[in-house]
Parts: structure tokens; sequence; C-alpha cells
């Protein structure tokens, strides 16, 4: 067990930073963004008509490791800087294995309060990752400072690598609580959890928070509340609570605040988030704005390859996106052997997968009805 020294100061031979402007993130989703979604995301296969390489993971891991393998002996010499120059943030690059994923990953929100309880062990499987999602911040929801703390101290021995507040949240389950969206009322509250997490993990960890433009009304004294309490990455969705997605993104509006942190907090990176669909609308808007990143979340049910540079996701076979599926499932079989998610959640996968090819509707209503991951990898023979 580490002492609270070793605590505040992490081990950062690991990381390296962001050297790219903008950066691309998946949106932490619930439900969504568990250890094998991300998985997938971060090693989506090369189609054929690509370069050839039928996706397989042995012979792309082996013909790029020695590329990462020297890549990161060298981080180990670099000092933890951010893009913008911030020390702290840091995150380690997936270099050519994750020439199609984002560059940055976030758990899906975790309660702190449901963590220090006796049912931690149900939210456990929440925190749940490997080392091909790295960089990874765990994203954090609750109310009480206390909790937070002790988690933030757990998250730094678990090796992640950054923490985000999620202070946006609309959900009527979360905000009944006083939770999620609702701290935009709750300055004092929000304060404090800021601070009970910034105490928990030192001054070179980084701690970020994840929000929206306002409850009912866009409020930008809650965005200069946020930039004066020396976050590492600030990411705003671009609507207000009340609007949930049901109106368009307020690009202006997340604009406007990268210029209040150009006054008040230049060190804080500011991250986009809402209606992106592909990575050119991210780079665009990034560039429009001035953001250091762009975070996709709902783009990536249209596209997989929502993050590269020339997605091949609207020219690979019927074959290609069944494989990709296939995949998906035997990793879900491997990872929740005893049944911590249950097999109707990956209805969802199959609507992305199993689209756009003739008799995909068919096959993706037989295979929805199945009630076990090795039914569906029978269909899927």
């Amino acid at each position: 067990m580490k002492n609270e020294d070793e605590l505040k100061k992490p081990n950062n031979s690991n990381y390296q930073p962001i050297n790219k402007k903008p950066f691309f993130a998946l949106a932490p989703m619930d439900d969504v963004t568990d250890t094998v979604f991300r998985q997938i995301i971060a090693t989506l296969p090369y189609p054929s008509h690509v370069d050839g390489v039928q996706g397989n993971d042995e012979k792309r891991t082996s013909r790029t490791s020695g590329t990462v393998s020297e890549s990161r002996k060298k981080l180990t010499q670099q000092s933890a800087t951010s893009a913008s120059g911030v020390n702290g943030f840091a995150i380690e690059q997936a270099g050519t294995l994750r020439r199609y994923g984002p560059d940055l990953m976030f758990t899906e929100f975790v309660n702190v309060d449901g963590l220090q309880s006796p049912g931690r062990q149900k939210l456990l499987p929440r925190l749940r990752f490997s080392a091909k999602e790295k960089p990874i911040i765990a994203q954090l929801w609750g109310i009480h400072p206390e909790n937070f703390y002790k988690t933030a101290k757990e998250l730094v021995e678990m090796g992640f690598d950054g923490i985000d507040l999620n202070f946006g949240c609309p959900v009527k389950a979360v905000v009944k609580n006083g939770c999620g969206a609702m701290m935009i009322n709750n300055r004092e509250l929000a304060g404090e959890i800021i601070a009970a997490t910034r105490e928990a993990v030192g001054s070179r960890f980084p701690v970020c928070v994840k929000t929206r433009l306002g409850l009912k009304e866009v409020d930008y004294t809650w965005h200069e509340f946020l930039l004066g309490q020396n976050l590492n990455m600030l990411t705003i969705h671009g609507r207000t609570a009340k609007q949930m997605s049901k109106t368009p993104a307020d690009w202006d509006a997340i604009g406007k605040i990268r210029e209040l942190r150009d006054e008040l907090s230049p060190t804080t990176l500011i991250v986009g988030n809402g209606d992106v669909m592909t990575r050119s609308q991210g780079e665009k808007l990034a560039k429009k704005y001035k953001l250091d990143g762009i975070m996709i979340g709902r783009g990536v049910f249209s596209d997989p390859y929502v993050f590269a540079e020339n997605s091949p996701w609207s020219k690979m076979s019927k074959e290609e996106k069944i494989a990709l599926y296939k995949k998906h499932v035997q990793l879900f079989a491997r990872t929740w052997k005893n049944n911590e998610r249950k097999v109707k959640s990956l209805n969802k996968f199959c609507k992305i997968y199993i689209n756009g090819f003739v008799s995909a509707k068919e096959l993706r209503e037989k295979l929805m009805k199945a009630s076990s991951a090795q039914e569906i990898l029978k269909f899927l023979k």
C-alpha cells in the first residue's frame, strides 16, 4: 500500500504529453463505454480494402509493437506536461496501435458514494480497464466530498491517468439527489468536491470537470467559477441540462467559455462536446473556436471509426462488419464471465455493427432476441 506522499506524487514515467491539437476523446456514456467497447474502439481492425490486413490483432501488434515500445522507452526520460504546458496533465499516446481510435478515453461515470458503501462490488466492474485503453480517465459523480477523497486516492493506485468530475448529467435519477448538473446551482458543494479530489491526488495528477452550459439557461458565471478551481481540463457539452439532447449544441457558447479560459485560467484545457459526427467536423470546430480538444459521444454509434482521418466504415463489407461484432461479443463473453453485464446490453452495439448492408435488419432482429453471448456467436458463424 502506498503512503500518502507517494499517492500525491504519482509515477509519471508511463505518461506522455498530448502533443497534438486538437486531441480527440471518446465521451463517457453510461452502459456503453465499458472496458469491452473501449478495447474494441482502441484496436479497430484495418479493413481489407485499406491495406489488405483483415483485422488480425496479433499481426498488427507484432508489426507495430517495436515502434511503440521504443517510443515508450524514450518517454520515461520526459517530464509530464500538457499540450498547453500544464504540469500534471500528461497522458500516454497509443501510437500506431490506436490508428483509428481516440487520443483519450473515459470510464462510464461511477458513483463515489456507492464505491464507499457495502454495494462497492457491484460498481467496481465500471472501473475495469486494460492497457489498450490508456490513457484513460475515471469519471466520478456523487455528493459527499469525503467519498470523492477516498475514491480519488484509490484511482491513483489503480493506474488511471486522471479524474473527471461529472457536473453535467441531466438524468432525473442523478439530479434528484443533488448530483450531476445540480452542482451548477450548488457551487459551494462543487468547490468542496473539487478541493477534496485535488487534496487526495496532489498537484501533479489531472483533475478535470465535464459540465453543461447551465441548468435551464446559459450561465457563464458557472464556468467562471470552475475556471477558478485550478482544473487541468474543462469539457463543455454545448447544451443546458434542461435541453438534454433535444436541441442542437451551441458551439458559439463553448467558444465564449474558451475566451473566459484565456482570461481566467490559461493553462486549463478546453474540450468541446456535442453533435460531432466526423473527425473533420471536430477539427473545423476546434479551429474555429480555438479549442484544445473535441469529445465525441453519439457519433460513434453511426461510425465506430469516427476518430479516423478517413473513416473506412461506409466501404466496409458485410463480412467485415459481422466479424467486428463477433469480436465484440467474444470479448464481452471473456470479460463478463460472472454476468456482471447482461447480454441484452449488447443490443445497442448490434445496431452499430449490423447495419448498412442487405438483410442487416433481419439478422439484427434475430441477434437481439438471443439470451446469451454463446447464442449470438452461433448466429454469427
